[in-house]
């Protein structure tokens, strides 16, 4: 065969192998890929960021049932989860749990501990009364509360390590995670993304964001702090950030009203009723979510004054608190961070 003619030969191959790669990068193409699912009672939304789509539709499935499975597990409203086991089985013997819940319930006795107790999964016993967020919520009479109220006491969860047991000391104690849950969750799933070689995401479980990476213009994430009077689409301030957690806790989450009174969904452990202070909102923002999502309603409970103090002595942890009269104040290392951008409200500090 002639040279002219293999000249001829490898230029058409060639241009064949070129059309074929141009073809699957066009299929492939680079871009945000998101899933969208309703588990842990919210709305969650997971997007991967500048990612390829066949690397996308290998890793949103997986992300899908990561939150259905911490959903399965630690949900207080499914009879079968292992929460609502642990709850059957307060005052008789002890139960049998998943690393997964474990570890949540384990963290959680640390965050009671270092809260002075403001932090209570057992408060479960008293939020199952008030049942607010479903559409029976009610306000529970005193003699309700008084009754209930001593079987709130973190001190009563024993932990067996060796067994990965989970035992509620006295019948009629109850657990619950919500307040804890959704941060673990987002955890797991920005693990789970760096471990499936993503590098840029932001997940959103019903207002738990967490980030990491860049945006899709390739800077770090401009990060809204919700307006706690207005609905959670609507922000007061935003703040740049990359690889971490951002948790808001307010008043406004979820309610009911009575007689003119809002009773937030934030349950005093001490007294058995909403917290009262001077707050609306706690945000708190950290490298871990578990974190955000435990000291958000922690720290809120804690007030303006002792809330600030508190964060203040935490490595890597930041807060921003809002007040009833709409005044903001930030915790020192944000504090020249945060841009408010709410003619509304007011920067205190």
């Amino acid at each position: 065969m002639k040279k002219s003619n293999l000249k001829i030969i490898a230029s058409i191959i060639s241009l064949f192998i070129v059309c074929i790669i141009f073809y699957f990068t066009l299929i492939d193409k680079v871009g945000t890929f998101s899933t969208t699912n309703y588990y842990l009672d919210t709305v969650n939304q997971i997007s991967v960021i500048n990612t390829r789509k066949s690397q996308a539709n290998k890793v949103l499935p997986e992300l899908d049932k990561i939150v259905l499975d911490i959903h399965n597990k630690m949900s207080s409203q499914m009879d079968t989860s292992e929460v609502s086991r642990i709850n059957q089985k307060a005052g008789i013997e002890p139960v049998k749990v998943s690393d997964d819940t474990y570890q949540v319930i384990k963290h959680s006795l640390v965050y009671s501990d270092m809260t002075s107790g403001k932090f209570d999964i057992s408060v479960g016993a008293v939020s199952s009364i008030w049942k607010i967020g479903s559409e029976d919520a009610r306000v529970p009479s005193g003699e309700e509360i008084k009754k209930i109220l001593p079987l709130v006491n973190y001190k009563d969860i024993l932990l067996n390590d060796k067994d990965q047991t989970v035992f509620l000391k006295n019948k009629g104690m109850k657990i619950d995670l919500g307040g804890i849950a959704k941060g673990y969750c987002a955890d797991k799933l920005a693990d789970y993304l760096r471990e499936h070689d993503i590098k840029n995401a932001i997940i959103n479980l019903g207002g738990n964001i967490y980030v990491f990476g860049q945006n899709a213009k390739g800077t770090d994430f401009n990060v809204g702090v919700q307006d706690p009077a207005k609905s959670n689409t609507e922000a007061l301030g935003t703040i740049k950030l990359t690889d971490m957690s951002v948790v808001t806790s307010g008043i406004y989450e979820r309610f009911i009203e009575k007689d003119g009174k809002i009773y937030h969904h934030m349950i005093d452990p001490d007294s058995g009723y909403p917290f009262e202070n001077e707050l609306t909102s706690v945000t708190i923002i950290s490298k871990k979510s578990i974190d955000g999502d435990a000291l958000s309603t922690s720290t809120f409970g804690l007030g303006l004054k002792e809330g600030m103090r508190f964060i203040d002595g935490l490595d890597g942890v930041d807060a921003i608190f809002i007040t009833n009269d709409k005044k903001v104040y930030t915790s020192k290392g944000i504090r020249n961070k945060f841009v408010l951008e709410n003619k509304n409200y007011r920067l205190a500090n």
